[in-house]
């Protein structure tokens, strides 16, 4: 019997990488969450036929229905906003306006997916992942964080990321084998590959835009933009791993 594809709502989806992470695991992203203008002309570019809230303040298991006629998901995924913990800003954590990772939880609480993948800086680890690991334990999920940077995948500067990955009480007994989380071994064999390497991967030569953080570019359209949105951005390469091992996990249950 063939496996059906998963499905996946991003939150805060910026320009898009989780979604390519997941879009190279095999999974399809039904639903997209963003609300700067500039990541989301590029959504519109790259996924022009997917449903788009502005505000997750709206979105909520009846809008989503109304707009796909699912009543969920797999999959949701969300890099909520960094700026509360990121130590380029005042690093005010859950006292700054922008802390949206309530919002978040209220999502998945009200659509009930199999797992929750998220995203966000190092600096959260002391701000705010104790309360966030709680929460998903408390509405039905068991969690684990994990460190993962972009060097470590082909990327050229450390970029690290915290990455949260969290599956429903009915698959948590498959989920963690010896405190890890489990992978199969070809996606092992591609993280070993890619471990210590400088040259990019082809992988990456649909996501890149411009060099970061080294270069200067000149008369380029919308550039700050650009720049802003990289600054932000997942490095999908971190996160396909994740994503893999969901396939890998569904598709032997």
């Amino acid at each position: 019997m063939e496996n059906k594809m998963l499905t996946h709502l991003s939150l805060f989806s910026g320009i898009g990488g989780l979604d390519l992470a997941a879009e190279w695991a095999g999974i399809q992203t039904v639903g997209q969450c963003e609300w700067a203008d500039y990541p989301t002309k590029v959504l519109e570019k790259h996924w022009p036929d997917i449903p788009r809230w502005r505000d997750i303040r709206t979105l909520t298991g009846e809008s989503f229905y109304e707009r796909t006629g699912l009543h969920t998901v797999d999959i949701v995924s969300g890099g909520f906003p960094c700026q509360p913990f990121s130590v380029a800003g005042k690093r005010r954590g859950k006292e700054d306006d922008r802390y949206l990772w309530p919002e978040m939880l209220r999502v998945i609480e009200e659509l009930r997916p199999s797992w929750v993948v998220g995203e966000n800086v190092a600096g959260l680890v002391r701000k705010a992942l104790k309360d966030i690991l709680s929460g998903l334990e408390e509405a039905g999920y068991e969690a684990r964080a994990y460190s993962s940077e972009a060097r470590n995948v082909g990327g050229l500067f450390r970029g690290e990321r915290i990455a949260i990955v969290a599956a429903s009480n009915d698959r948590r007994t498959i989920m963690w084998r010896d405190g890890k989380f489990q992978t199969d071994e070809k996606t092992q064999r591609l993280q070993n590959h890619n471990r210590g390497r400088t040259e990019k991967p082809c992988v990456w030569k649909r996501w890149e835009i411009e060099p970061r953080p080294y270069g200067v570019a000149d008369g380029v359209s919308d550039r700050v933009d650009r720049l802003k949105c990289l600054g932000n951005a997942v490095v999908p390469q971190q996160f396909y791993p994740i994503f893999r091992a969901i396939t890998y996990i569904e598709s032997n249950i």
